[in-house]
């Protein structure tokens, strides 16, 4: 009877779930039919028709979609290879809205305040669409403005995603995935204030500012809010647009240099991470240069995270089990035992190898045509195993950003040294030099220290 109830149960939750929540609902009905009750689904065909559905969807649920494709093991492997095509294209609002919410931000008089602006939107994301505008000195800029009434829905489509975890929780418990949710909701709140992404954009235009081929955009305080955000205007391609130009190696290479320069110089050095490693937030300037958009997901770490993450290196490079646990301590992985850090370790070296061999090579040379994927289902296959582990909130971005940018230099082809990039980037490594460095970066740039 126990047993009928439970099933019961999750039935039932898994029907309110598919009614409130749609296309992502779907996910988790068919993910819980096949892994608990063997029910078998046509996944490929499910999973195009998602990336369809939720390629018409604004708000943060393409947000969590986007997320979800770059967690080892979180989605079949169809579904993952179609969210991740996703890249915030939604179609945009339209005049009628623009003129309302700029007048809202602005004041009635708001097209005054700029010699020109763009009717149509230049791109579309999950919150919010860009329009191109030049403001009256002659400056070129683009303006984010936030969709209507997003508070409410963020809060809605957190519960939902509260419940696919919870679902997904009683049928699989390699990972616990409490400290995940607190940490993706954190962040996603944090992404409706434009204020914040301002001061987070005078952070990494600080941190990235002697850095070769990387462009960060200017925020313009006159004409920003809180659900405005004015920048100056960066020019460059897509980089899925420019991959499709075929660019030369030496291109790839440099573009890939760049990429890494801008997502760890500001890591190692600050203990920051741009946590939104998706191709729509990059761009190919002219010079063949990076510019890095949306800084609405940034991570910031205490220096003690930042030496675990070196810890672990140390300990994958010298094979060293007993420091490997230390480094996992450090990040603040809970009831950790020396069977679980053989399983994680799998994980580790497939990510720390590149940066141990010190050769030119690609990133990953498995031919797995999904980074990591391969490895993560060995690594989850090993944690149900042993009883599972309940990751630390600041593993989230971390490993995120680890998986996403992998993935961009899968794509890249880049052949590179990247056991040197990383040596020249963590030379002058010390935690206390580090710690004063990311206070005095923050207060500078007047970043909220709260995570």
């Amino acid at each position: 009877m126990a047993d009928e109830a439970r099933e019961g149960n999750i039935f039932g939750e898994i029907r309110r779930f598919a009614k409130t929540s749609g296309a992502v609902g779907g996910i988790a009905a068919r993910i819980t039919g096949e892994r608990v009750f063997g029910i078998k689904t046509n996944q490929a065909r499910h999973a195009e028709d998602l990336k369809s559905i939720l390629g018409g969807l604004k708000g943060p649920m393409m947000k969590v979609a986007q997320f979800l494709s770059t967690v080892p093991d979180a989605l079949p492997p169809e579904y993952a290879a179609q969210l991740a095509e996703l890249q915030s294209n939604a179609p945009p609002m339209g005049w009628a809205f623009v003129r309302r919410r700029m007048a809202g931000e602005l004041g009635s008089d708001w097209e005054q305040k700029f010699a020109a602006f763009g009717k149509e939107a230049t791109a579309a994301a999950s919150l919010g669409q860009v329009h191109r505008a030049t403001l009256p000195d002659g400056t070129d800029v683009a303006c984010k403005l936030q969709y209507p009434d997003m508070p409410n829905i963020m809060e809605a489509d957190l519960r939902q995603l509260k419940m696919a975890l919870a679902v997904y929780k009683r049928m699989d418990n390699a990972i616990i995935q409490d400290d995940v949710y607190v940490e993706l909701a954190a962040r996603l709140r944090e992404e409706l204030d434009y204020t914040r992404e301002a001061a987070q954009m005078r952070l990494y235009h600080a941190m990235l500012d002697n850095v070769d081929d990387v462009n960060v955009p200017e925020p313009e305080p006159s004409h920003s809010t809180k659900r405005l955000l004015t920048m100056k205007w960066l020019n460059g391609v897509g980089m899925k647009t420019w991959l499709e130009g075929e660019p030369s190696l030496e291109a790839r290479n440099a573009l890939a240099t760049a990429l890494f320069r801008a997502w760890y110089i500001p890591f190692y050095r600050y203990g920051v991470i741009h946590g939104d490693p998706h191709l729509g937030n990059y761009q190919v300037n002219p010079d063949g240069g990076l510019n890095l958009l949306d800084y609405g997901s940034i991570r910031v770490f205490p220096a003690k995270f930042v030496t675990g993450v070196l810890e672990l290196y140390a300990a994958v490079r010298d094979d060293d089990p007993e420091r490997a646990l230390h480094a996992y301590q450090i990040w603040g992985f809970q009831g950790i035992n020396r069977e679980h850090v053989t399983v994680l370790n799998d994980w580790a070296k497939f990510l720390y190898d590149p940066l141990i061999e010190d050769r030119v090579r690609l990133i990953q040379e498995d031919g797995d045509t999904q980074f990591g994927r391969s490895t993560a289902q060995k690594v989850h296959e090993g944690l149900q195993r042993t009883g599972g582990v309940r990751p630390p909130r600041e593993f989230v971005l971390m490993d995120r950003s680890a998986i996403g940018l992998g993935s961009v230099f899968l794509r890249l082809r880049a052949e590179l040294n990247w056991s040197r990039l990383f040596h020249e980037t963590v030379a002058d490594f010390d935690p206390d030099k580090l710690a004063a460095r990311q206070a005095e970066a923050l207060a500078a740039a007047g970043v909220p220290t709260a995570v």
